[in-house]
């Protein structure tokens, strides 16, 4: 399996407002050169750099005001003689006005965003849209005849929503990749998130959506971020009714649960019949990991992998989190592994 990635990840790296405390993010640029290392270290393919693409595949996924936003919030920011990381300091929650962006910096930090833990830099832009430029190079490899591909993508990109960043995410890049393999003309795209955290960015772009099958495994949102999306009862609406799927799982949920609730939702998936399935890799379902609180063990993984394969559609594997760093490589590529051992 070919794995794409780029040094360009390290170029973000900030600060987040955690437990009340202004912090270092967990979101560190030693993940992905982690789980780099054990792609090297076990042989599991080669590793290429990602190509360029038209910031028009981001906008497609996102919106025009949103992505000119990302591009722009660094200099917006600076413009007022502030250095440090940019954060939102106010949102518009509830009956506040949500329609028309403020003209003034701190106003469109809290209009794009859902939470202080997705810090601005002045070089925070290059990384997020080559992170992007690695799903949809993963995608080319698809398309390129190859079953399926590892985009090491970081920044993640799942609780990046149409129109606001957050989870530390800014672009989304596994709907990116999603939407711009419907742009070049597939009927049925199915996204499958294991990430521990509810994928509510992937959910709100496609929440209206019959092309696109989004399945999500994760804690329970009434105890765990990003608390307010991933309860069953939401399904999807309109044309989308049915086409979406969370499966919320309690606190110390072990594999013999967490496996359950996969093979039902790679059955649903494969009846889908996609021709392109775009998994949300995140191995923050491991035991120790710092910021989650399920239990699954290191081979665990393996098993993640041989179920996901049983949906039977080329695969495009896009790094979401995983936040306990000398395990991440580990459990991220025993995914990989397992899924490789069972492919169709």
């Amino acid at each position: 399996m070919l794995t794409v990635f780029s040094d360009s990840h390290r170029l973000h790296h900030g600060t987040e407002l955690k437990d009340g405390v202004l912090k270092p993010s967990f979101e560190q640029p030693s993940r992905a050169d982690t789980v780099r290392d054990r792609v090297q270290h076990v042989g599991l393919g080669d590793i290429i750099v990602p190509r360029t693409f038209d910031r028009a595949c981001y906008v497609n996924a996102h919106s025009e005001r949103y992505v000119s936003f990302l591009e722009t919030a660094w200099s917006e920011w600076t413009a007022t003689g502030r250095e440090h990381d940019a954060l939102p300091l106010v949102w518009p929650v509830r009956d506040l006005s949500n329609e028309h962006v403020p003209s003034f910096i701190d106003g469109k930090l809290g209009f794009f965003a859902m939470d202080a833990g997705s810090p601005i830099t002045a070089t925070t832009w290059e990384a997020v849209k080559t992170s992007a430029d690695i799903a949809l190079t993963g995608l080319s490899l698809i398309n390129e005849g190859h079953n399926s591909a590892f985009a090491l993508c970081r920044p993640p990109g799942h609780h990046a929503a149409r129109e606001y960043m957050g989870g530390y995410c800014y672009l989304n890049n596994a709907a990116i990749a999603a939407q711009h393999a419907l742009t070049q003309g597939a009927k049925r795209v199915a996204v499958l998130d294991v990430d521990f955290h509810h994928g509510n960015g992937t959910q709100n772009i496609f929440y209206d959506r019959n092309d696109v099958m989004f399945a999500s495994l994760h804690g329970d949102p009434s105890v765990s971020y990003p608390y307010y999306s991933g309860f069953s009862s939401e399904c999807g609406a309109g044309a989308g009714d049915g086409y979406n799927l969370n499966y919320p799982l309690p606190k110390n949920t072990t594999w013999h649960s967490y496996q359950n609730a996969l093979i039902h939702a790679c059955k649903k998936l494969r009846n889908f019949s996609p021709e392109l399935l775009v998994i949300s890799l995140g191995v923050d379902t491991f035991k120790d990991d710092p910021i989650s609180h399920f239990l699954l063990e290191s081979q665990d993984f393996f098993g993640m992998g041989e179920i996901i394969a049983t949906v039977g559609a080329p695969t495009l594997f896009v790094m979401e989190g995983g936040y306990m760093v000398d395990e991440i490589g580990i459990n991220a590529v025993n995914v990989l592994h397992g899924y490789e051992s069972k492919q169709f």
